[in-house]
């Protein structure tokens, strides 16, 4: 029986992730974005590009519940407002 895990436990677990708003922008317009993760206590002027760029790629997406959590989660020592767990790199983005 596989267990799923939880959306911080799959960026805890990702061989490679995109921490930060723009990274995490950037990650979901290249096609590299798994599954993107805000922090419900960012400002909304930050995650709402995060969010849209999602919904438009049709990346799953998940909130939780701070930036703190999530930037332990991304091995930071700050917060973070987004993240995402990212599929292997293509020799385009290099």
């Amino acid at each position: 029986m596989a267990v799923s895990l939880s959306p911080l436990e799959q960026i805890r677990a990702a061989e490679a992730r995109a921490v930060g708003a723009s990274q995490t922008v950037k990650a979901v317009r290249k096609g590299r974005a798994l599954l993107v993760l805000v922090a419900r206590d960012a400002d909304r002027k930050v995650t709402e590009p995060v969010v849209r760029a999602a919904q438009e790629a049709g990346v799953p997406l998940a909130e939780v519940d701070s930036m703190r959590e999530l930037g332990r989660a991304c091995g930071i020592a700050v917060g973070a407002a987004a993240a995402a767990v990212l599929g292997p790199a293509t020799p385009a983005d290099a």
